[in-house]
């Protein structure tokens, strides 16, 4: 009895299981390569369902309804700070009942990102960014600016400017001259207010120097306020001389009449980009993708600069190509130092705690 033909049979089978694993294998990578880049979505968007958007945008509402008008998609928006959205999101970790968080500062963003929850893909539109706009894209694309401002800038009453003048630099501040003259922001309840802490930080050269400036300001009487508003209304009533406040605050405030001046230190200020990020396990990724790529473009950004000119969000600095903006900001000429994110977003909790323990209190 000849063995061929069985063996041949054999070989013809080990060679279909053989394909059949590596074809099983294939689908598998892919599989898992799809779940870890974010690039394409499980499933279609099912435009009744929608999205739903957890924001702390003051021309989130505009955008939700024109996109949701434009597109049949339906936006489900929960409107509030950002720290009481942070909370929420951590409370849902296991459950998550948002798909897209949109809020002011990277840093942040970046611990989300740190700690799995955001979804990392690319969108296509990410050509539209200007330069300044790519230099805030992170590396592995978990999250997207959709506009600039300054995370603190010096703002002063143009009727009440002090003998000392007008600084030009941050360590001008720390001249006896400026003495009882100054507010900040506390960073346990401003947004911007860690941001410019770590911008000053990177400026100086180390948390060190950065620790040495606010303990001499604090040493020439720093007042502190818990956010803009207050800080910068103590310059308008001239019971402060100087604020450090984000800049798009005091954009709104001079649109309102008020005696402001504002001055952008040559060090370079804190790049201070309004993020969005998608849930790693959202439902409904194929929506948000959308809700997300029609923001980089110009559709969405001009709903964005159209927005209310008495509401500070408005005066962010463009950073996809084409837009035009309707409120009136300086541009130019600002010395924007793009913040070492990961570095930053690892010591967040530690300054916060250095700040309010030695500066607040």
């Amino acid at each position: 009895m000849s063995f061929q033909p069985v063996l041949r049979k054999q070989e013809k089978l080990l060679r279909i299981s053989a394909f059949v694993l590596l074809l099983s294998l294939f689908y598998l990578l892919a599989a898992c390569g799809n779940t870890s880049t974010g690039t394409t979505s499980a499933s279609p968007c099912d435009k009744a369902t929608g999205l739903t958007l957890y924001s702390a945008q003051g021309y989130d509402s505009d955008t939700a309804k024109a996109f949701q008008k434009q597109t049949g998609i339906v936006v489900k928006l929960v409107d509030d700070s950002t720290g009481n959205l942070l909370a929420k999101i951590s409370a849902e970790r296991n459950n998550p009942q948002w798909d897209v968080a949109w809020f002011d500062g990277n840093v942040t963003m970046q611990t989300l990102d740190n700690e799995g929850y955001l979804l990392k893909w690319t969108s296509p539109n990410m050509g539209n960014y200007t330069s300044l706009g790519k230099q805030n894209v992170p590396t592995d694309h978990a999250y997207y600016p959709t506009g600039i401002t300054a995370a603190g800038a010096i703002v002063y009453n143009t009727k009440h400017v002090p003998a000392a003048g007008l600084p030009q630099d941050w360590s001008d501040l720390t001249k006896p001259a400026y003495t009882n003259l100054l507010a900040e922001n506390d960073p346990a309840f401003s947004g911007p207010a860690y941001p410019f802490i770590a911008g000053i930080a990177q400026v100086m050269g180390g948390e060190d120097q950065a620790k040495q400036f606010f303990q001499t300001l604090k040493n020439h009487g720093d007042k502190i306020f818990q956010t803009n508003d207050p800080t910068l209304n103590s310059v308008e009533s001239g019971a402060r001389e100087f604020a450090i406040i984000q800049d798009a605050a005091y954009y709104a405030a001079k649109q309102a009449g008020q005696p402001l001046g504002i001055i952008y230190p040559q060090s370079g200020v804190a790049a201070l980009p309004s993020e969005i990020g998608i849930a790693a396990h959202s439902r409904h990724a194929a929506c948000a993708q959308q809700f997300v790529n029609w923001l980089l473009s110009s559709s969405g950004q001009s709903v964005m600069t159209h927005h209310d000119p008495t509401d500070g969000d408005t005066y962010f600095i463009a950073i996809i190509s084409g837009v035009i903006p309707v409120v009136t900001r300086q541009t130019s000429g600002i010395n924007f130092v793009t913040l070492d994110v990961p570095r930053w977003a690892g010591v967040e909790d530690e300054l916060k705690q250095w700040f309010h323990t030695n500066i607040v209190q």
